[in-house]
């Protein structure tokens, strides 16, 4: 190797060999934040705020997300209001009781689902 390439090499990542019991702590502690910038963040304790920006949202914001998303997947609001866009736009929308019915439930689910997300991101911001 010449002495460019020894310079520019990353050096190999550092393994430690935790216990079970240490590793549980470990994470525990760590809560939302990856377990590399935990550590990070308590060795480097001067610079902790350099490490600490890079986090997971905390899981009950991730369970919120993952709702939204599963109601999206399973309902087909986006589908019927884009049907309904559609018609209204060309002039044939006809309304009947089936629409009707179809628009209250997807107002309702628009409803839920920016509240649910408002409650998911409160704390971001």
């Amino acid at each position: 190797m010449t002495q460019l390439t020894q310079q520019t090499k990353r050096p190999a990542p550092l393994s430690v060999r935790l216990t079970n019991e240490e590793r549980h702590r470990l994470v525990s502690q760590a809560g939302s934040m990856p377990l590399g910038s935990y550590i990070k963040s308590v060795v480097f304790a001067n610079e902790a705020d350099h490490y600490r920006k890079i986090q997971k949202p905390p899981a009950a914001e991730q369970q919120l997300l993952a709702e939204v998303l599963a109601r999206l997947g399973e309902s087909r609001t986006a589908n019927n209001l884009n049907q309904i866009a559609k018609h209204l736009n060309q002039g044939t929308l006809l309304v009947d009781e089936e629409l009707e019915i179809d628009l209250k439930r997807a107002i309702a689910d628009v409803a839920w689902m920016r509240t649910t997300l408002m409650q998911a991101l409160k704390g971001r911001s």
